[in-house]
């Protein structure tokens, strides 16, 4: 069997035709089996959905409980038979409940990675390698310039900025789900245990996360100190990208400007959103950990999709490795 006849892109995804489903779908479609809960993966409208307990519990919290008609959650490794199709879900290390599918028939495996990240990361399970016969891979940061450093030096300099500006309240842009929790238990991790403020728009993920035995120490909304902005001098307020935008983050003192995200490698990426103190915490890999992964898998061939195609097509070509880009349209950053 070509893969192609097991899997293959469509305007509405990956479609699997022997098991009618889609993977992903940026669509309404009958059957979908969904890789993790960022809103470019997961959407609502669905008939049936097939993702792991996380990701359908972050889809709930996210969409409404009427996100879909019907449900169905995959433990870590259960094969389930799809129309003939056996499917198996395995982590993908990028925020809670994130998975890679395995897609299997007449011996032939192809594995959708989803969106994945190789480093130490205790607010969600780590990436699995799976044997395969094509790899299907993202490529978010797929160019030689982006190497990532490590999470836990970009960290602390937000807590030296904090020693040097007692005064200021540093806004930390996160995104709601997974890197706003990531961050979070790294200034713990950094030896940071005073309260921390979040947007409201994080508190129910925040809470999901403890309530998974994720421990993010003493959290509170940034709401409601409004009145006496001197409480949140030298505090950490943590909240969505956007919110630093508008009004809400005009009425703190002296307010100094952060962002958690691979893109923070790019200067202008940061001096055109008025970042003070870039970030590069990212929950993608970087150049060197694409590489890495699929020469660890060693699968016959390489799908690419999600970002920077081209660079890493070549680089699999180079290698002797047959690849191919996919062009799928509809997924964005919202977890970098």
């Amino acid at each position: 069997m070509k893969p192609e006849a097991l899997l293959h892109p469509t305007p509405a995804g990956l479609f699997c035709p022997l098991g009618k489903f889609h993977v992903d779908p940026v669509r309404p479609v009958e059957r979908a089996l969904i890789t993790h809960g960022h809103s470019d993966h997961a959407r609502a409208g669905h008939g049936k959905v097939l993702a792991t307990r996380q990701t359908l519990d972050i889809m709930a919290l996210r969409y409404g409980e009427d996100f879909t008609r019907s449900e169905q959650a995959a433990e870590w490794g259960e094969v389930i038979d799809v129309d003939g199709v056996s499917v198996h879900f395995h982590p993908a290390g990028h925020v809670l409940g994130s998975a890679q599918i395995a897609i299997e028939r007449d011996g032939l495996r192809i594995v959708v990675s989803g969106d994945y990240k190789r480093g130490v990361d205790p607010t969600c399970a780590p990436f699995q390698p799976v044997p395969c016969d094509v790899f299907i891979t993202e490529a978010t940061f797929g160019l030689p310039v982006f190497h990532h450093p490590d999470p836990k030096a970009e960290t602390r300099k937000l807590l030296a900025s904090i020693r040097q500006f007692p005064e200021r309240t540093h806004l930390v842009g996160a995104y709601s789900l997974g890197k706003a929790q990531r961050v979070i238990r790294l200034i713990r991790d950094c030896g940071y245990d005073k309260t921390i403020f979040i947007h409201g728009a994080l508190a129910k993920l925040c809470d999901y996360y403890v309530s998974q035995g994720i421990e993010l120490g003493e959290l509170r909304p940034a709401t409601i100190e409004k009145k006496d902005p001197s409480a949140f001098h030298g505090a950490i307020v943590v909240g969505p990208p956007s919110a630093f935008q508008d009004r809400w983050a005009r009425r703190f003192n002296e307010p100094l400007i952060s962002f958690a995200s691979g893109w923070m490698m790019v200067r202008q990426r940061a001096k055109q959103g008025g970042v003070e103190l870039p970030l590069v915490i990212s929950d993608h890999c970087d150049w060197p950990e694409l590489l890495e992964t699929i020469r660890e898998i060693s699968p016959q061939e390489v799908w690419v999709t999600h970002g920077r195609e081209e660079a890493l097509v070549r680089w699999c070509e180079l290698q002797g490795l047959p690849a191919k880009p996919l062009h799928l349209v509809g997924y964005e950053d919202e977890g970098d």
